[in-house]
């Protein structure tokens, strides 16, 4: 029996690009001729078609799907009509669970009820507002240009419509206070949602705001004071009864993300629209390491020794819109390339995404999962440390260990046997 099957979604489209942004998005002006928002719809149900051929082309019989994410770019830049079409496509194509969770993002001034009621009527659950800040001058230093109070009036129509709602909050602007942080924390806390991420401020050198930081106009982000805002903000939410679940996520019981632990888990999801990743598990035959379906036009080659270890593949989608729907016009899946990867690759995988989790990470189904052990002597040393605590055979982060994450990693993949 396959593991849980999930689909995401992206839609690359934005009126005006964030100074952080590193995403793959694209405004008007980026996309140049023969890229349109107008066909996106119509594009990404045709690449679901290519992917669902491509799949059993390949024997993969994924289960109805149990979450569906559409996320950007904006996705509510498109008609509400669209985002329903897509889903509806996802639904004819692989079926979809009871009570599947069904999310877009969403700008705050890109909606209102009527739209909000579009989608509810077309099957979605779940809105994640990007909020980012409560105070005007952090939002115009990361270049969004929201209205506040339209994600106080957003978020209230989605719950009155039966919605569950999540905000998402940046940390670590540059000119951002502490006060200007818990000031947003308590904002988004009084909307009352089911669910509060709140991620530190990354910048690349290539976006806007990594070339002013480089020109001196404005100051890096500083990691004491991202430290210090996270124990901020992991301490007000947990007071109001949003317990974290995952290292940036906090939820009320039973409001979790049910998509994205899917992500942390290593399931099975396909990703859709331009630069979307995708991931699979036991893709092919080993005896039979090279396949190719005609019709979806994607040929996946190993050796015979790469093939007996391959345990699952990541695929990504051509990143530009217009490259993107020229691949869909030959009738191919559209990626860009991929990589088979192996058993010991996924054993440091399961690693790094499982000790992000409250769940824990459980020692002995890892070794039963993976035939790789982890000795106890790392796991003491980290519990003696206070990085991590242990429950039996399950080991947690503390909150100094979520802080000090990358090195809670390094220490276990170390540590293999």
């Amino acid at each position: 029996m396959r593991q849980p099957f999930e689909v995401y979604v992206h839609v690359p489209f934005c009126i005006r690009r964030c100074g952080y942004c590193d995403f793959n998005t694209y405004t008007a002006l980026d996309l140049g001729e023969g890229a349109s928002r107008a066909n996106y719809a119509t594009l990404a149900c045709l690449e679901m078609r290519h992917v669902h051929a491509w799949q059993e082309a390949h024997g993969i019989h994924e289960p109805p799907a149990s979450t569906v994410f559409f996320g950007g770019g904006t996705p509510t830049i498109l008609p509400a009509e669209d985002l329903v079409t897509m889903l509806d496509t996802v639904r004819e194509l692989w079926g979809m669970e009871e009570h599947a969770e069904i999310t877009t993002e969403a700008n705050p001034d890109s909606v209102d009820r009527e739209y909000l009621h579009t989608l509810r009527q077309g099957g979605f659950t779940r809105i994640s507002f990007g909020m980012q800040s409560s105070v005007p001058h952090v939002l115009r230093t990361l270049d969004r240009t929201h209205d506040p109070r339209n994600v106080i009036d957003n978020v209230r129509i989605a719950k009155e419509l039966g919605f569950e709602v999540s905000v998402d909050l940046i940390y670590g602007a540059p000119g951002e206070s502490l006060a200007d942080w818990c000031a947003s924390v308590q904002t988004a806390i009084e909307l009352g949602v089911d669910h509060i991420s709140a991620y530190a401020l990354t910048i690349e050198p290539h976006t806007k705001m990594g070339r002013q930081i480089a020109s001196g106009q404005i100051a890096a982000p500083n990691d004491d004071d991202e430290a210090a805002k996270y124990e901020i903000a992991d301490a007000m939410l947990s007071e109001a009864g949003l317990q974290w679940y995952e290292i940036s996520n906090w939820a009320a019981p039973g409001h979790e993300s049910r998509h994205n632990l899917g992500y942390w888990r290593n399931v099975d999801w396909a990703g859709i629209g331009p630069g979307a990743h995708s991931h699979y598990g036991e893709v092919f035959n080993v005896a039979d390491p090279e396949q190719q379906d005609a019709k979806a036009g994607v040929e996946i080659a190993a050796s015979a020794s790469t093939a007996e270890q391959a345990c699952s593949l990541r695929a990504w989608d051509i990143p530009h819109p217009r490259v993107w729907a020229v691949a869909l016009a030959n009738h191919r899946v559209p990626w860009q390339g991929y990589e088979l990867i192996s058993a010991a690759e996924n054993a440091e995988e399961i690693i790094m995404l499982g000790i992000r989790l409250h769940e824990g990470f459980d020692l002995d189904a890892f070794t039963e999962r993976t035939g790789r052990r982890i000795t106890n002597y790392v796991v003491d040393s980290l519990v003696e440390e206070g990085l991590v605590t242990r429950d039996g055979e399950r080991i947690i982060a503390t909150l100094r260990g979520r802080l000090l994450n990358d090195l809670v990693i390094e220490r276990l993949l170390d540590s293999l046997e």
